[in-house]
């Protein structure tokens, strides 16, 4: 009775995988054993997983390059751009406004290439001279393309846009002959200019980094938005800060219902410099910029 009891005992004291074994007549797997083929099991399932991921990874580059970027001023069409950018970044140290950045990653071919995130930090031409061109060693952002390059119907812009700031001055053109997108009301319902209602304060909130100049702050030196507050009866921030005269306006316009309501307007001479998009005090933002877009009358 006692050599069984003890049996009993031992067999109670088993983990179920030592019992199951004692069942079948082979021998018990030692702890030590147990915890090794514990580990081989999870390192095969992480390292699958790993497989898995860098293969899933490698799509991601191939989905985000379906997004276009809004290139600098003066860029080529995009198939011309990746394949003469040298991605030196030239044109993002000339830009006073740091509104150029450079690809991540994620553009996959487009990685390292010059693009403008306008919500984020617009073009605001706060260098008069489109000096992000003038710094371009290729050709990739230029003033006039060369005859074997085709220009887009629509991307052609129908005159040299004239730059506000220099309205006075003895050149006010932009050396422009193309547009790099063109601005849409993507949300007139959300438009504070539809809706008939005013905007006072920072437009973006206190902690918005973007710059701007202001001709009746600074002729030269761009400041924060941040620290520049508007007080305004009727929204009209698209229409008022964009630089190319005409481009944009606030008109009477006669809705699908009949009735009358204000709107902007997005006219001809838009360039796609997206101040209207970065000033928005809409969140999201009302107005955008459709890069590589082309005039639609």
């Amino acid at each position: 009775m006692t050599d069984e009891n003890n049996t009993d005992e031992d067999n109670n004291a088993l983990e179920p995988a030592e019992k199951l074994a004692l069942t079948n007549g082979t021998p018990a797997l030692s702890r030590s054993r147990r915890q090794q083929a514990r580990r081989r099991v999870l390192r095969t399932i992480l390292l699958s997983g790993g497989v898995l991921g860098a293969a899933a990874a490698g799509y991601l580059p191939v989905i985000y390059s379906q997004k276009p970027r809004l290139r600098p001023p003066g860029a080529l069409d995009e198939k011309d751009f990746l394949s003469s950018c040298i991605k030196c970044g030239q044109c993002v140290q000339v830009c006073p406004v740091q509104a150029i950045k450079l690809a991540d990653l994620l553009d996959g071919f487009g990685v390292g290439t010059p693009y403008i995130d306008a919500r984020s930090q617009a073009c605001d031409f706060s260098c008069d001279a489109v000096q992000c061109i003038l710094a371009c060693p290729t050709g990739t952002l230029t003033y006039e393309k060369p005859e074997f390059l085709a220009v887009r119907p629509g991307a052609a812009l129908a005159a040299r846009p004239i730059l506000l700031a220099k309205e006075n001055d003895p050149e006010p053109t932009l050396n422009l002959k193309e547009r790099i997108g063109v601005a849409r009301l993507t949300r007139p319902e959300a438009c504070l200019a539809t809706k008939g209602k005013g905007f006072k304060g920072q437009t973006r909130g206190a902690e918005f980094k973007g710059r701007m100049r202001y001709m009746a702050v600074d002729r030269w030196k761009p400041i924060k938005i941040a620290d520049h507050p508007y007080d305004v009866a009727e929204c009209d921030l698209c229409a008022r800060e964009c630089p190319v005269k005409g481009a944009i306006s606030i008109e009477t316009v006669t809705a699908a219902n009949g009735s009358q309501r204000k709107q902007p307007v997005v006219h001809e001479p838009c360039v796609g410099c997206g101040v209207c998009e970065m000033v928005c005090p809409v969140e999201p933002t009302c107005i955008e910029i459709v890069p590589r877009e082309v005039w639609r009358a």
